[in-house]
């Protein structure tokens, strides 16, 4: 039996970010690879292809039960129109490859060129009205944006901007500014066009990849500053860097993002101890490991624990920790969907107060 689309998806999201419990759980998946695939999709048209985006969305939730449209796409599609080199085809994911020079001619011909709607930023603007004008308010219709310092490094290569807090950090913080702008404008554009939320990605910026004390330094007032101007405008930010370490968990915590989304390689129990009440956290069931991996017995175990022992508390939305691979069995989604539904009628129906 579907439960489809539920009216209160919204408030049920809103009373989580409050760190209140929801009446329903909101469960999202990070599974636009795969729903490309059960859709009878190539990614190369999905990606660039307004009504074959919208299309796939509408037909995935339809057949899948999600509580959200994940209109990630990829992560070029605002770096391309910026003369980033931008390669992927068929099935592949688009990755940038021909990045700008870290000098202050490129740095000037950004500024030169501003923030403008082109190419496949329309497409996805327009994707997005689509499935806000079939779902309504039933859905939680989440475009996306890269948080300035994962930004900076799709513009100008990761192996580069990991030098710049050393070799050039005046460079990198006025490559910040021009990011900080232009990001708030893309999210922005995103929200006017129906979406509720913005997935804010900064997996750049991750202690994977930088310190917690250069975090400090260069990506956290940037990232502020863009999730306070989507806030501002009644958005729910989402902010995802598939962090996994403590220390790193903590200063994003506190960092004032409405959704603060864990990567897979940590308890979730654990995160909620660092994060204590300070944000609602997404996450984090294994998408390689358990869903694409894992039986449907794994699944429904996993999910049962995090429903149990942080989906109860409050301040929590159920997710996978990262993207969903594309050849991830349909029947673990279907089993992650279903378990959430059912472990929380079972947690909500001993104790129905709801908590604000």
């Amino acid at each position: 039996e579907h439960a489809m689309a539920y009216r209160g998806v919204l408030e049920d999201i809103r009373a989580a970010v409050k760190m209140g419990r929801p009446e329903r759980l909101p469960v999202f998946v990070c599974s636009e690879e795969m729903d490309v695939r059960v859709c009878g999709s190539r990614y190369n048209r999905y990606n660039s292809d307004a009504k074959e985006m919208a299309r796939v969305q509408i037909e995935a939730i339809e057949r899948l039960d999600y509580d959200w449209a994940w209109l990630q796409v990829d992560d070029c599609l605002e770096f391309e129109t910026l003369g980033v080199g931008v390669k992927g085809e068929g099935d592949i994911l688009p990755a940038t490859c021909e990045y700008l020079p870290a000098d202050k001619n490129a740095l000037a011909s950004l500024r030169f060129h501003g923030y403008r709607v082109e190419g496949r930023m329309g497409v996805l603007l327009d994707a997005i009205s689509a499935v806000k004008s079939h779902f309504g308010d039933t859905v939680c219709v989440t475009g996306r944006t890269a948080a300035p310092f994962s930004s900076v490094a799709l513009a100008f290569g990761l192996n580069e901007t990991m030098l710049m807090p050393i070799t050039q950090p005046e460079f990198l913080r006025e490559a910040l500014e021009f990011f900080v702008d232009y990001q708030i404008q893309f999210g922005l554009d995103q929200l006017s066009a129906g979406a509720d939320a913005i997935w804010f990605g900064d997996c750049n910026a991750s202690s994977h990849l930088i310190s917690p004390d250069t975090y400090r330094a260069f990506a956290l007032k940037p990232a502020k500053r863009v999730s306070s101007a989507y806030t501002e405008a009644g958005g729910v930010v989402i902010y995802h860097a598939s962090e996994e370490l403590p220390a790193m968990l903590d200063l994003m915590a506190g960092a004032g993002f409405s959704i603060l989304s864990a990567g897979p390689g940590i308890a979730m129990e654990t995160v909620r101890e660092v994060a204590g009440d300070r944000v609602c956290l997404s996450g984090n069931v294994d998408p390689i490991g358990t869903l694409m991996n894992g039986t449907p017995d794994d699944v429904a175990r996993e999910v049962e624990r995090i429903a149990r022992n942080v989906s109860c508390h409050g301040g929590h939305v159920m997710n996978s920790g990262e993207m969903v691979p594309r050849d991830t069995p349909e029947e673990n989604v279907e089993t992650f969907m279903e378990t959430s539904r059912r472990i929380w009628k079972e947690i909500v129906g001993a104790n129905p107060q709801r908590a604000d």
